[in-house]
């Protein structure tokens, strides 16, 4: 697949590495509620440690709106990561990030040393716009370059991609780390080279945010699947009454027309043939069960019994499922019944199951199912663009072998 160089292929004894992990940890009132990203990225770290290398780790957190500030620190995180590798990480408080108190620590290090830097995002514009001169100072601080943040490897930001440039030119290498290894392997195996049949459920409340997904995988898929608000487009788009339920109007006429590429590709194309609905958006709210159609004044916000056991079935033979985005309102326990199903489903399935990120990975580990899942994605946002085919700067940015 994607013959990338990997922490496997480095020769770190002695040298600075920096690793660009995913510590985007949800924190509530200084305390890391989930900490599975922190979990995520210690085989690379480890490794790293173990072949004797000066280890640099950085990350962002949170959306940084305005400006540094101690509520989107990565202090937590080094508390976390030194208690999680038994030795203690340093961390720079510094909201410059790249300042002279980073230098000091790197200057400090032993082999085997895990440093922390501030929060990425600190540095505003310079981070998120790929900024030269942020994107050097990172550089100048080490001599290789590990990414092992799936869930950023879709933007082209300065500690993703630009930084990548200036270590080449001093002659390091730009390495993927195993958790980037894990996710090229399962997703882009998944999508070019499959065990058929291949299945892809999609759900989540828009068409417009997967319509290069549905496009994509109607040329590689045997069976695709669609439900959450997103379905109620194409409902729509059949002549079905669907009441005041979420619709992309814009997007009718291509709602038609991946109906009809489906048809033409001989592609099992699977809507809900029945639907939860009920008059308000509200967990209390009393509902019903409907077929295609509903009343005007009522919203579907859920997949019904009869699809359930539709979808569970169309993907019980499959060798290969890719799922992204759930079946209903899952955050609502009357609404996540369809969710609930297709996990459950997928959790008896033989092959291969992918679970792309976000709300699907949410549903997936809070029902228990986690361990039944070949692969959970950590990146959301980054495993739908390569769902779509695109070229994600943080993988194409390191080096081939």
């Amino acid at each position: 697949m994607l013959n990338k160089k990997s922490v496997d292929d480095l020769n770190v004894k002695g040298r600075r590495v920096l690793v660009r992990c995913d510590f985007n940890v949800p924190l509530k009132e200084g305390v890391i509620t989930d900490e599975t990203r922190i979990v995520a990225a210690l085989p690379t770290i480890q490794k790293l440690m173990n072949d004797g290398a000066k280890v640099i780790l950085c990350s962002h957190l949170g959306k940084v709106k305005n400006g540094p500030n101690e509520g989107e620190s990565l202090a937590p995180v080094a508390v976390r990561l030194s208690e999680k590798l038994g030795k203690e990480v340093v961390f720079v408080a510094d909201y410059n990030v790249t300042g002279e108190a980073a230098t000091a620590a790197v200057a400090a290090m032993n082999e085997g040393d895990v440093v922390l830097l501030q929060n990425t995002r600190f540095r505003g514009k310079e981070e998120t716009k790929n900024g030269e001169e942020f994107s050097k100072e990172l550089a100048d601080l080490a001599d290789d370059y590990v990414c092992d943040a799936f869930g950023s490897s879709h933007r082209a930001h300065a500690s993703v991609a630009g930084v990548t440039k200036f270590i080449t030119e001093k002659g390091g290498s730009n390495a993927v780390g195993y958790l980037m290894q894990k996710e090229i392997d399962y997703l882009g195996n998944a999508v070019n080279n499959p065990v058929r049949p291949f299945a892809a459920i999609l759900g989540g409340s828009k068409v417009s945010s997967k319509i290069a997904v549905i496009n994509n995988l109607l040329d590689k898929v045997d069976i695709l699947i669609i439900g959450g608000g997103m379905c109620y487009t194409f409902a729509k788009a059949q002549g079905f009454e669907i009441g005041k339920s979420l619709v992309e109007d814009e997007y009718l006429d291509y709602a038609k027309e991946m109906i009809a590429k489906a048809k033409d590709k001989g592609v099992k194309f699977l809507l809900p043939i029945d639907n939860v609905v009920a008059k308000e958006f509200n967990n209390d709210a009393p509902s019903r069960i409907v077929g295609e159609s509903m009343d005007a004044d009522e919203m579907g916000l859920d997949i019904g019994p009869k699809s359930r056991e539709l979808f569970a079935e169309a993907i019980k033979e499959a060798k290969t499922v890719v799922w992204n985005g759930p079946m209903g309102v899952f955050e609502m326990p009357n609404f996540a019944k369809g969710t609930i199903a297709v996990a459950e489903a997928l959790s008896q399935i033989e092959g291969t199951t992918i679970i792309g990120g976000g709300d699907s990975a949410a549903a997936v580990n809070q029902l228990g199912f986690g361990d039944k899942m070949s692969h959970i994605s950590t990146g959301g946002g980054a495993s739908l663009e390569f769902l779509e085919g695109k070229d994600l700067p943080g993988v194409s940015a390191a080096d081939n072998k």
